[in-house]
Parts: C-alpha cells; structure tokens; sequence
C-alpha cells in the first residue's frame, strides 16, 4: 500500500436513480446551483438541483458527451455530430463546429474549460476499436487539434487550477498523462499515474482547487483521488462497478458527485445501483468551472 494512501468508507449516497446507460460528463453549474450530466448512449442531457431534488432531461440529437456553462448565459454540449449551443428553455441544439466531419466513426466523449475560457475537449472511436481518438482546443471561433497522439478512448481532459497542466487520459491503455499547457498549446504528454488492470481502468478526470486529480475507474467500482505529484491520496467505493466521473459542487463545493453507466458490466451481474448518480463529502474542496467562450 502506498504510504499515505487511505481509502476511505465514506457515506455514499444515491441523489438520481436514473439508471443512465452511460452516465458521463458531471459539471457543477455554480451560476445555477444545479448539476448537469449526460446519458450518452441514450442522447439525454440531465439537470439535478440537489437543493430542491427536481431533475430534468432533455432529448439531444445525437449522441451527446457533456454540456458546459457559457460565458453568454447559455450552454454548449458535445454532441457525435460536433460543438452546439443548447437552449434548454427551448430544448434546441444550435451547431457550432465539427472537429471530425471525415470520421463519422467517431464522437465527442469529455471536456473541460480552461481558466481563459477555451474548451478542451476530446474524441474517441464509438465502437472502441480505432486509435482515432484526439484532444481539441475551441477558443469559442475555431477548433485546434491539440498534437498529443491519438489514441481509442480519450477520457478527461481536465486542467490544474492554473491551467498550467492538462490531465488526458488514455483508458485502454490505463494511463492518466500530465501535459504542459502554454498559451493554449500543449506540450509533450509525461504519464502521471498508471491504473493496473486489476483496479478497472481510468475514465474522467477532474481537478479540485489543490490541483489534486479526481478519476472514476471503470470496471473498478470507485473513485480515486491522486495528489499533484501522482501519489495516491485516497479511494472511495462506490455501489456501482463502471464509474465514469468525478464532479465537486455544492455551496462550498465539497459535495462530489459521481456518474455511472449500466453498460459494460459481466454477463449475469445484478445492474442493481449502475447507471444512477452518487455523492459524496470530500475534504479538500473544489472550485467554480470557468464559462466557456462563445463568438
């Protein structure tokens, strides 16, 4: 066991009971005290206010991998079919730009944004079988491809508080990779932490305001937390076997809230709390998620 690493019963609860397919994408909207998620599989985008315990879906047009607060007021979702604005007073999805109109094989899977309000995003191959997965920066006009290597399954990205270093993560592999970030440019990608195969294998990553690194470990049944210098801090277990991401929110964002998919799991397993979201109390607290920038 690694020293210092402690790994921790914590109270888990259930606060949505949806039973996603494949729940993903957990963004704290601070400016509306509400947590939005998304159902992939089934091309729902979710809204929970925890306050109130209201939740809200909304059906997208294609596959849909996250939605994130915009500078404008509005949203924008990653959507199979690329970068939209969404409306959910109307339910429309509005396109803003395609990364990937030559490999329709292909669709949007995680994002974060970056303190200068771009949107670090990437793409992975739906059937899980081509390395055509890449990571993208949209500055709100254009898209950059970022230059890591393209790999199967993109996970993450998230960025250090600082914006400084960029967490992209390579799933199959069971790699998390730290890579410098300047002037929106990412530099060359060195591994952070390796997941054994044993454990489950890495899927979102999220950064709390230490620029400790949150990870949801399909196959693995829980979330793990590392330190900035890749030690491991601390392992929550989690009533699900395929947790796909972490979220800090809240008033004094030290509520987590983990998604989770229903699919994926070994023939004859009891589904029995896969797919829902959880939560959980977390010492070090996390922080607002700056506004995308929309032209």
């Amino acid at each position: 066991m690694p020293q210092g690493w402690e790994r921790v019963m914590t109270d888990v609860r259930t606060v949505w009971s949806g039973k996603a397919l494949l729940g993903e994408g957990p963004c704290w909207d601070a400016g509306r005290g509400v947590l939005w998620f998304v159902d992939i599989k089934n091309r729902r985008v979710h809204r929970l206010d925890p306050a109130s315990g209201e939740a809200r879906s909304w059906d997208a047009p294609a596959q849909v991998g996250w939605v994130l607060p915009a500078q404008d007021g509005g949203l924008v979702a990653g959507l199979q079919t690329g970068l939209a604005r969404f409306d959910p007073e109307t339910g429309a999805f509005t396109p803003l730009a395609d990364p990937e109109p030559h490999l329709p094989g292909n669709r949007l899977n995680d994002a974060t944004v970056a303190p200068d309000g771009s949107i670090w995003f990437g793409t992975m191959h739906d059937s899980e079988e081509a390395e055509s997965g890449r990571v993208y920066r949209f500055d709100g006009r254009d898209i950059a491809d970022s230059g890591i290597a393209p790999v199967t399954i993109t996970n993450g990205p998230a960025l250090s508080p600082d914006g400084t270093i960029l967490y992209h993560v390579d799933t199959i592999a069971g790699v998390i990779h730290a890579v410098p970030v300047e002037g929106g440019q990412a530099g060359e990608p060195r591994a952070f932490a390796r997941i054994a195969p044993q454990d489950g294998n890495p899927d979102g990553v999220s950064t709390d305001s230490a620029g400790n690194v949150w990870v949801g470990l399909w196959g693995g049944g829980c979330a793990r937390l590392y330190a900035p210098d890749g030690s491991l801090l601390r392992e929550v277990k989690l009533p699900a076997a395929n947790i796909t991401k972490v979220a800090l929110g809240g008033a004094d964002f030290r509520t987590a809230y983990a998604t989770s998919a229903s699919i994926g799991l070994p023939e004859g397993e009891d589904a029995g709390e896969a797919g829902n979201v959880f939560t959980f109390q977390v010492e070090v607290p996390g922080r607002p998620l700056p506004l995308a920038k929309l032209a």
